[in-house]
């Protein structure tokens, strides 16, 4: 029997129904989520901003990938607990300026609970950083993105 041969190229697709200045509920595939802004910034707090779900878009990419790379690389990452801290200038959004690179560095510190070694777990970050597309497209806009990862 012949295998399935997957597409190389997709689209993805995805629409939005704006409520407010501030709100867009969201559908991906059979997905709906709210964006939205805080209260202080006039939103109604339904879900993150859109510059919030910008990072949490790279861990889970970071997730996704690092997983997919361990079992390549047969190492047994375990779960993963994934921190990020991002500087951001927000004179773009603020309107005071325009800023080609308004997320100016990111750092992830993923924590693995699972047998793997040091050494085993730099192999995987190093394919991780090969292969995850949202780590590229950050890179890519000229931000510094930084990535550690370790043992629990």
């Amino acid at each position: 029997m012949a295998g399935i041969k997957m597409k190389t190229t997709v689209k993805l697709r995805a629409h939005a129904e704006c409520q407010s200045h501030s709100r867009a509920d969201i559908q991906i595939r059979d997905l709906s989520f709210a964006i939205d802004e805080p209260v202080e910034r006039g939103g109604s707090n339904l879900g993150p901003a859109p510059t919030d779900t910008a990072i949490a878009a790279l861990i889970g990419c970071t997730n996704v990938i690092g997983h997919k790379c361990a079992k390549a690389l047969g190492v047994e990452i375990g779960h993963l607990s994934i921190d990020a801290v991002c500087d951001f200038d927000r004179r773009g959004v603020t309107l005071q300026e325009e800023i080609e690179v308004p997320f100016s560095a990111i750092t992830l510190n993923v924590v693995s609970d699972g047998v793997a070694q040091q050494e085993e777990l730099d192999r995987v970050a190093e394919e991780t950083e090969k292969y995850c597309p949202l780590s590229k497209l950050f890179k890519a806009a000229g931000t510094k993105v930084e990535v550690h990862w370790s043992k629990l």
